[in-house]
């Protein structure tokens, strides 16, 4: 594959250049947001990973600024590898694509070849699939805001987990991990979480997911969502790249953001719940 053209340009964020800006800049100046544009830093590169939501950019958009705003502060990554759900079904179990590039309105970004055939050879579970990837939104909102940051300055690589058990979570983990020591890597989970649930049991549900994860237990985050069956779509992402930041030297992690889609709408009754978080060294 040449270029993986975009899926969602045009739904979940604005289709042209100038409105996806703009679109952007207004999810920075949210009042759910960090409430202003992000400035680029050299910082200390003490982010190993994010977690950060993924639906359209009105409702989820000035959570995801949260993430994105202190990670320019940080300083640069070259590789951004980000993991999201598969929502379609398509392809295989755990993909990942090799090489190529993906476009957005903002232009094109590469994928890091290199490294992303280090972690297939760390890994027997990630398959080089491009199939999985081509219907799938769960990653492709991530890389506008990349771009607003670094424009084409950086490199990524794109993993998508049908299977999002702890051992499979686990695995692709540990791959992603002894293929980046080294490198200039920051990881990014896509997921959102309570979907279609009134306001007080999505609160109350993400809270134990999210407790989880600022404990960085990866199988705290599965436990907690079997228990109270909540439905998160992204909770294997989320345990690969917890389990993959801790080896990398992550000790600590922070909630940035939580809001839900009430919070934008106004109605409460059956809301999707995000959240911003950073785990770092």
């Amino acid at each position: 594959m040449g270029v993986r053209r975009p899926w969602v340009a045009g739904s979940f964020y604005p289709g042209d250049p100038e409105g996806l800006r703009r679109s952007i800049e207004e999810c920075f100046r949210h009042r759910l947001g960090p409430g202003a544009l992000p400035r680029r830093g050299r910082g200390e590169r003490r982010i190993v990973a994010l977690v950060s939501p993924h639906a359209g950019y009105i409702y989820s958009g000035p959570v995801a600024a949260h993430g994105y705003y202190h990670l320019a502060l940080d300083g640069k990554p070259s590789t951004l590898i980000i993991l999201g759900p598969n929502h379609t079904g398509l392809g295989s179990p755990v993909a990942m694509m090799g090489e190529g590039a993906w476009e957005t309105p903002l232009g094109v970004v590469e994928i890091d070849g290199e490294l992303a055939q280090a972690i297939f050879k760390a890994s027997d579970i990630i398959d080089i699939d491009e199939m999985a990837h081509l219907r799938e939104h769960s990653i492709e909102v991530q890389l506008p805001f990349l771009q607003y940051l670094y424009g084409s300055e950086f490199r990524f690589i794109p993993i998508c987990m049908g299977l999002q058990d702890l051992e499979t979570s686990r695995a692709v983990g540990r791959a992603i991990a002894e293929a980046s020591r080294g490198r200039d890597v920051v990881i990014v989970a896509s997921t959102d979480f309570s979907h279609y649930e009134p306001q007080s049991r999505a609160e109350r549900n993400d809270r134990r997911v999210i407790e989880a994860i600022l404990n960085l237990d990866e199988e705290g985050v599965q436990r907690a969502v079997r228990r109270y069956g909540v439905s998160m779509c992204g909770y294997g992402p989320v345990s690969a790249a917890i389990t993959a930041a801790r080896e990398l030297g992550a000790s600590s992690a922070e909630l940035l953001a939580y809001h839900t889609s009430g919070d934008v709408t106004g109605d409460y009754s059956a809301v999707v719940g995000y959240a911003s978080l950073k785990l770092t060294r």
